[in-house]
């Protein structure tokens, strides 16, 4: 479990725990409820209605999931091509294999990474409670954060397109760009009924910026950061300019090498803990099969 208290200040007397609790602890309506009906909102240690009033020097707490079987500071085995490179209290931050989806879908529930993670930190699959804070495309490779808890989750939600929550990727191009380092300023939108997405005027914006860190055989390899969040963002941008990644069945060409994946990876995750805003960073080499496109 993980506990969380907040000392009830004089000018918050009088407000009931359902009125503070949800405010304070960034719970969700629906996480609200559940740990409620848990037991797990106390007031001076008992649990207590929704509706119980609190006075100065009360003090709140909320016990929260976040899972038994691997503790803080125990990197686990790596499991199916994955790794926890980062573990606490509140979050971890993996290395995910592709192609594996980062959630279950129509087509595939049970070999995504929230089973594997599950394993890897020694929990039931079954139950399982799974928070990603931001999403890799099945074809994708590396970093991502997922929460160990609903007010973790919320909290980092609220950061994922700021400056406190920085994601670099790497990419192998087909084709080198013309400028050694720029940004793709262009707006995306869906291209038809499927997943497809497309560089339109009518898109939402979304901004990318890239730097050339080195070429070879008419590859390149880049380094990108990413100002939005759009759906496929660097994949449409790289094929609007001419460098579609390599592998990439949707954009580009698919290489049979590559197994069902792409040449894109996230290498780095920089973001605060949420809790205690400790910053954290998180590096993942290049995976050996992107490497040997530049060879």
């Amino acid at each position: 479990m993980r506990r969380l208290s907040y000392t009830v200040p004089p000018e918050e007397e009088g407000r009931t725990v359902r009125q503070l609790a949800p405010r304070r602890f960034s719970l969700g309506e629906h996480a609200f409820r559940r740990l409620k009906a848990r037991g797990r909102v106390m007031v001076n240690g008992v649990s207590v209605h929704a509706s119980a009033i609190l006075h100065a020097g009360d003090r709140l707490e909320v016990l929260l999931d976040n899972g038994e079987g691997c503790k803080e500071g125990q990197l686990p085995p790596a499991y199916k091509g994955c790794a926890v490179r980062y573990l606490d209290q509140d979050l971890v931050i993996v290395s995910k294999a592709a192609p594996m989806p980062t959630l279950p879908g129509a087509y595939n529930r049970d070999d995504t990474l929230r089973e594997a993670l599950a394993v890897m930190l020694g929990e039931d699959a079954g139950t399982f409670r799974y928070h990603p804070v931001n999403r890799l495309d099945k074809g994708t490779s590396g970093l991502l954060a997922v929460a160990r808890h609903d007010h973790a989750q919320r909290l980092m939600a609220s950061r994922l397109h700021s400056g406190d929550f920085i994601r670099e990727y790497l990419a192998v191009t087909e084709g080198i760009p013309e400028q050694e380092q720029g940004s793709i300023d262009a707006p995306i939108a869906r291209s038809g009924e499927g997943a497809r997405r497309c560089v339109s005027a009518e898109g939402k914006p979304a901004l990318t910026h890239y730097r050339v860190e080195g070429t070879a055989g008419g590859r390149a390899l880049l380094r990108l950061r990413l100002e939005t969040g759009r759906t496929h963002q660097i994949r449409v941008h790289l094929a609007s300019i001419g460098c579609p990644i390599c592998g990439d069945y949707l954009y580009g060409t698919e290489l049979p090498e590559l197994a069902g994946r792409f040449a894109l990876h996230s290498a780095r995750l920089c973001c605060s803990q949420p809790v205690t805003g400790e910053r954290i960073e998180v590096e993942e080499p290049l995976p050996q099969e992107l490497e040997r496109l530049l060879c």
